[in-house]
């Protein structure tokens, strides 16, 4: 073109070369750059990882969690050896279909429903198998032999709460507008529990299907509110070794990861020291319980909240096992200790009504300080093509009997009856502390774990098999709970086994001196101090206790699962 000029070709081949050459460098240059990023964000991750993991267990706790984990691992091999494997699956079908055994009816003259009848039956028919179905062998916890597991108010309230079932059958709180009494029964159910456990004005609370599904709601909850307030992405919460299972369920399906502190004797309360070295910014929730399930023990719930305040954390405290009888120490003179809204650091508490609030099965609240923290468990969907969804919990729908029900107990009850309940069930607990405290029979071989104020007393032993004793407590007809980690038997008391308390001691020191009996001859014949591990109750936990790796275990209980769907 008139009036430009242009370089010549071996000039223009030179400058694409050297400027190819540069932008092939600054690519190398980037590459190289983003690669030191990415090395540099990867070394500060595994430093702060290992920074927090040496703060919260120390060097020599960090190395004994190693071991624990690389024991676990190396014997998950050894259980998976082709010899070894199929000897241990034989052992677990064995001991699966003797359970099966048990557990399901067969024989002659078992009738089995498969499918559904061609003709429907008639009522007397149903009433007949129901009859039946009710009176099948069982435990007979209605004689007072079952510790836990049935809450029982007595006759008078079964029929009271028949009767509200019957009225709210069909009854649905999803649809507060075609069912509003059971909307009306359920917002007064929680306000009753709030104000029980000394709530402030503006606190809040739901109900629930049970104490799992409240620990799992105020789980939730917490690490909503880390990720929508800190942005915590990998949320971590620190729990009591003895405290509540349904936190590790939690922890499972909320991806959240679970610290576990010891509750170490004398007092098998939580170490708050550890607590305190265990958190960091990544912590989303402490956890107590009053009391706690397998030693009936009430953690440092003051000190929980002071460390709650101090570094700005949830504490949910788990009452669902005190639930009616805890808030009611003191006024029944009684010991107790501090444990509810009145401490400034608990956000949250789980109290079962279905336990000693007596109301039927499937009923418990969560409750919160302020909606402020109830509102990370509600979920909803603005945009469904169904239109707005909300619901408070887990279920969508749910069964207003279940809620009407609980009302009635609770105003049945009233305050005086909770207070009658709690002088029975303490009372009851501490004539059986008591006693293996104090009696010779007793004292000589059994042991109480720490300090039981509320309805739960655990009895270990240093000298015989625990689980022998409690596999002759069940021969005699008593349903007690094995437990592991220490080994131990707790006695959950409730009020049927309150008017054979006695019994139940007479029964208890029988047993302890025939199997005191036993181990003499055992030495005697020079066979050692301990006899061999044998019986139901000995078999599970016995080997539960020992096996570093619990892969049998999670396959004996799989059976035990699957066993229960068996028609």
């Amino acid at each position: 073109m008139p009036g430009s000029s242009r370089l010549p070709v071996s000039l223009r081949d030179t400058f694409n070369a050297r400027k190819s050459s540069a932008n092939g460098q600054l690519v190398a240059l980037n590459i190289d750059v983003l690669r030191n990023i990415v090395f540099v964000l990867f070394v500060l991750r595994w430093t702060r990882i290992a920074f927090y993991q040496l703060k919260g267990r120390g060097i020599f706790g960090s190395i004994g969690d190693a071991y624990i984990n690389i024991r676990r691992y190396l014997y998950g091999i050894f259980l998976r050896l082709p010899g070894v494997r199929d000897k241990v699956q034989a052992q677990v079908s064995d001991s699966i279909l003797k359970l099966e055994r048990k557990l399901v009816p067969s024989g002659p003259g078992v009738v089995r429903i498969t499918s559904l009848p061609s003709q429907g039956w008639s009522e007397e028919e149903v009433r007949a198998k129901l009859t039946e179905l009710a009176d099948m062998e069982h435990t007979r916890w209605e004689e007072g032999r079952v510790s836990g597991a049935v809450y029982h108010g007595g006759d008078e309230l079964i029929r009271l709460q028949t009767e509200a079932f019957g009225k709210f059958t069909v009854a649905n709180p999803i649809h507060p507008d075609v069912f509003p009494g059971v909307r009306k029964m359920e917002a007064e159910i929680v306000a009753m529990v709030l104000s029980l456990f000394n709530a402030p004005e503006d606190a809040a609370g739901v109900t629930t299907s049970g104490g799992t599904e409240s620990i799992l709601m105020a789980c939730l909850s917490a690490r909503n509110k880390a990720y929508k307030e800190r942005r915590v992405s990998q949320p971590e919460m620190i729990l009591p070794e003895t405290a509540h299972t349904a936190f590790r369920k939690a922890g499972e399906y909320f991806k959240i990861k679970i610290h576990l502190v010891q509750c170490k004797a004398p007092s098998y309360k939580v170490h708050l020291p550890s607590v305190s070295r265990l958190i960091n910014p990544n912590t989303i929730l402490l956890v107590g319980s009053a009391p706690n399930f397998p030693h009936g023990i009430i953690d440092d719930i003051s000190g929980l909240s002071k460390l709650a305040v101090k570094k700005k954390i949830p504490l949910h405290v788990d009452c669902c096992l005190g639930s009616f009888i805890i808030p009611m120490l003191p006024k029944a003179g009684f010991d107790s200790e501090s444990f509810d809204f009145r401490l400034p650091g608990v956000t949250s508490i789980s109290c079962d009504t279905h336990k000693y609030g007596f109301a039927p099965k499937g009923n418990s609240t969560v409750l919160y300080r302020s909606d402020d923290y109830r509102k990370y468990q509600y979920f909803i969907s603005p945009d469904w093509s169904g239109g707005v969804y909300a619901s408070p919990s887990i279920a969508g729908s749910r069964p207003g009997a279940l809620i009407a029900g609980c009302w009635a107990s609770l105003v049945k009850q009233g305050e005086n009856g909770y207070l009658d309940a709690c002088h029975k069930i303490v009372g009851g607990m501490k004539k059986i502390e008591t006693a293996i405290r104090e009696k010779p029979e007793l004292a000589a071989d059994l042991k109480i774990i720490g300090r039981p104020i509320v309805s739960v007393v655990a009895f270990l032993s240093n000298t015989l098999d625990i689980y022998d004793i409690a596999d002759a407590m069940s021969a005699k007809g008593w349903h007690l709970n094995a437990l592991q980690n220490p080994p131990a038997i707790h006695v959950a008391v409730t009020l049927p086994i309150v008017a054979v308390v006695d019994k139940l001691i007479d029964d208890l020191v029988q047993v302890t001196e025939d199997i005191r009996e036993q181990e003499r001859k055992r030495i005697a014949e020079g066979k050692g101090a301990k006899g061999a591990v044998k019986g139901d109750t000995a078999a599970l936990y016995g080997v539960a206790g020992s096996l570093p790796n619990k892969s049998v275990v999670v396959d004996l209980a799989k059976g035990f699962l699957d066993t229960l769907y068996k028609a």
